[in-house]
């Protein structure tokens, strides 16, 4: 186990009328700038809430912000932030949403251009901002990281620093009735890879952190069929779900532990070049992940096969097999699609994939072990 530092500051507000709260963490004489996507939130209820939440306060709106939130859209709630001298950012809706956020967040007390975030410039200070999470999946409401776009230059890229932790997070479970099948079925495709990019690594014996990340990964395959299934989920359904997102990426099971997020900025580049949704492009490029890199990862995919889907009859390499090929019917059961093929997705994107990693001399994953002969290698096992 490595040394860690761990310490995550953000309040959760879990359970059903929580919205209701947020007048008591957001100061009484703050301007708040509330931002959101496409209306959703109108749609089921939720900007209802905050607006009755809020009366008294000086709010602003910003919506527009979408998934895989733009770099050109997200300048222009910097802009309000500057000229209205916004006090509090509330961000409303899924991870795009509190992404995009945490960089009006930043952008906003930077004299910079705010694109230096990604380019390796340490964010110095931020606006105070909290959430409402909408859409389970990415755990953007109780972490320091996000992802943006930049859809003029067909790029996406992470960013992460301590200061734009949110100052709370709300959670109510019945936000989940409410979830289109497919972005439910991308969310679960998102929380399962995210915890894997802090399992599947070394052979160390992580016994605290390894029980978590695998009792998480249980929770998402026996809530699954629930979730998916037509009509209205339970209450306890949607709450497990909810939290088990939650912490799928706040810290808990990453400590001490070295992480890969290979899958990740490989599936960062299909979505900036393609348009597929995060999820889409997670459950198309982990299992090849985990084919080409199962010789470094052996021992860990082992536990996995045995720990998570029973599978103990069998060599070495069958045992790895059926590990995969069970993480791909199980993405397949949540509505997912497997292969580039699938999206009429060929080898011209796979070499300029192959040909930024390269440009930009970067060894990704876990001590850098996946090289861009790497990425071509899992590109192409996912043909």
């Amino acid at each position: 186990m490595q040394n860690f530092e761990f310490e995550n500051p953000v309040k959760l507000l879990f359970g059903k009328g929580q919205i209701a709260n947020i007048k008591n963490e957001i100061p009484k004489n703050a301007k708040v700038l509330l931002t959101y996507g496409g209306g959703s939130i109108k749609r089921n209820g939720i900007y209802n809430q905050i607006i009755e939440a809020l009366k008294g306060y000086n709010l602003i709106e910003f919506s527009g912000i979408e998934a895989n939130p733009d770099y050109n859209t997200l300048l222009k709630a910097i802009k309000i932030c500057k000229t209205e001298h916004i006090d509090f950012l509330l961000a409303a809706g899924g991870g795009s949403i509190v992404d995009g956020t945490k960089f009006i967040a930043a952008g906003a007390l930077y004299e910079g251009d705010p694109w230096d975030f990604v380019n390796g410039v340490q964010m110095i200070k931020a606006l105070p901002l909290g959430n409402i999470m909408t859409m389970p999946a990415t755990s953007s409401e109780m972490n320091c990281t996000g992802v943006i776009s930049r859809r003029d230059k067909k790029l996406k890229f992470a960013f992460s620093n301590p200061i734009v932790y949110p100052k709370f997070a709300v959670l109510d479970p019945t936000a989940v009735f409410t979830i289109p099948k497919r972005q439910i079925g991308n969310g679960i495709v998102d929380i399962f890879i995210h915890i894997m990019e802090q399992y599947l690594t070394t052979t160390e014996n992580y016994m605290v952190t390894d029980k978590f990340s695998e009792g998480i990964i249980k929770n998402l395959i026996e809530l699954a069929p629930a979730l998916m299934k037509e009509g209205t989920p339970s209450y306890e359904d949607a709450a497990n779900y909810m939290l088990t997102a939650t912490m799928g990426l706040n810290g808990w099971v990453s400590m001490g532990a070295i992480q890969d997020w290979a899958s990740h900025m490989i599936g960062h580049e299909l979505t900036a070049l393609e348009g597929l949704a995060h999820g889409e492009t997670l459950a198309i490029i982990f299992p090849g992940t985990m084919n080409i890199m199962r010789e470094e990862k052996k021992d860990k995919i082992l536990q996995f096969a045995k720990n998570i889907w029973n599978i103990t009859e069998g060599n070495d390499e069958d045992i790895i097999n059926q590990a995969i090929a069970n993480t791909e019917k199980f993405f397949i059961s949540v509505g997912k699609k497997v292969r580039l093929s699938d999206y009429n997705i060929g080898q011209d994107t796979i070499d300029e994939i192959v040909h930024r990693f390269e440009t930009r001399k970067m060894n990704i994953g876990e001590n850098g072990i996946v090289t861009p002969a790497h990425v071509r290698r899992i590109l192409e096992d996912r043909r």
